[in-house]
């Protein structure tokens, strides 16, 4: 993997992935822009304790612009973009429009492709395997960042989830605090080792693997299932078979199967409605060690991939209890999801 770290005209930092070693990478960006000035205020829910970012400046972001004026799609004549070379593998960029900034975290844009019609899914190994390579390398890089305590890499894909851009893209970010989810799950780590004296990831892949009706594939470094209890209508988490704490962690073997993994989830979820069915909205999130945790040994990477469609033409929207309680109720028995999900696999 080739890495070649460039500017943009107002100053944000630029990054090629590039798979060969002989890719040169020297277009300028054109554009006649000024330093962007934006600044996120951390505030905290005083009756939970949970930080709430304010960025008053995202308003004004870009939304939904037509096909020919996508800032994601690589520069050409007539056409100026976030990306200034004519074509590319993997880009990633600070965002223009960040919800982290001004020394409270950061937000960065993952391009997994110059293709404006292509999804993740319709990757190849090889890319696939240069994006968890980018993934990895900016994960090391935000963690060394002054502030920056948690990095998440995640992808929203389709408009039901509320993308601005459908060109095919990630975001990356560097939280100045824990986030909520990962504080919850780090409080119940600590329960389950006063209780049984076990890790809590190693326990619920042990019983997942034991139980396997929930199992969607096995491989020999990685395990995917729908949890048992599913927050989502198609909701898989993927669990490394060898506990690790962050991406930086997976060794070789597991680092090359998990692009392949990941692919082969990505087409069994635009699977699930049948034929006909547009594409599958989903978030595919990362979950990482908080890089300041003392015993962030026992925290173990997992991707959580979910979507929001319950049925053919049917979404499920959060109800008055999910948004205001945060007490989910799930349209789909687990065990029917992961049955649905092993159906659906790419060599039946």
């Amino acid at each position: 993997m080739k890495k070649t770290v460039t500017t943009l005209a107002d100053g944000r930092e630029l990054i090629y992935y590039d798979a060969g070693d002989d890719t040169v990478r020297t277009a300028v960006d054109p554009r006649p822009l000024t330093p962007v000035v934006s600044r996120s205020e951390i505030r905290i829910d005083v009756l939970t304790g949970d930080p709430v970012a304010v960025a008053s400046h995202r308003q004004s972001r870009t939304h939904h612009p037509p096909a020919d004026a996508c800032p994601l799609c690589p520069a050409r004549a007539g056409h100026e973009s976030e990306i200034p070379d004519e074509g590319y593998e993997v880009v990633v960029f600070e965002n223009r429009f960040p919800s982290l900034s001004g020394g409270a975290g950061r937000c960065e844009v993952v391009c997994f492709t110059d293709d404006h019609t292509a999804s993740f899914a319709d990757l190849t190994e090889e890319r696939a395997a240069l994006v968890l390579g980018a993934w990895t390398d900016r994960t090391a890089a935000l963690a060394a960042l002054p502030g920056v305590e948690q990095v998440y890499c995640f992808e929203n894909r389709g408009r039901e989830i509320g993308v601005t851009l459908p060109h095919a893209h990630g975001q990356i970010y560097g939280f100045p605090y824990v986030t909520p989810r990962t504080a919850a799950i780090r409080r119940r780590i600590d329960e389950h080792r006063a209780e049984t004296g076990r890790n809590l990831f190693d326990d619920v892949l042990a019983r997942e693997r034991a139980d396997a009706e929930r199992i969607v594939l096995e491989t020999e470094h990685w395990t995917a299932f729908v949890p048992y209890a599913a927050h989502w209508p198609y909701e898989v988490h993927l669990y490394p078979r060898r506990r690790v704490p962050d991406l930086l962690a997976l060794d070789g073997p597991a680092r090359t199967e998990c692009a392949q993994v990941y692919l082969e989830l990505l087409r069994r979820f635009d699977r699930i409605f049948g034929p006909g069915e547009p594409p599958t909205p989903y978030i595919a999130a990362w979950h990482q060690a908080p890089f300041t945790d003392a015993r962030r040994a026992d925290f173990g990477l997992h991707l959580e991939l979910f979507t929001v469609r319950r049925a053919p033409g049917k979404l499920k929207f959060l109800a008055g209890t999910e948004s205001g309680m945060g007490a989910f109720m799930n349209d789909v028995r687990p065990e029917e999801a992961a049955r649905r999900l092993r159906e659906v696999a790419t060599d039946r």
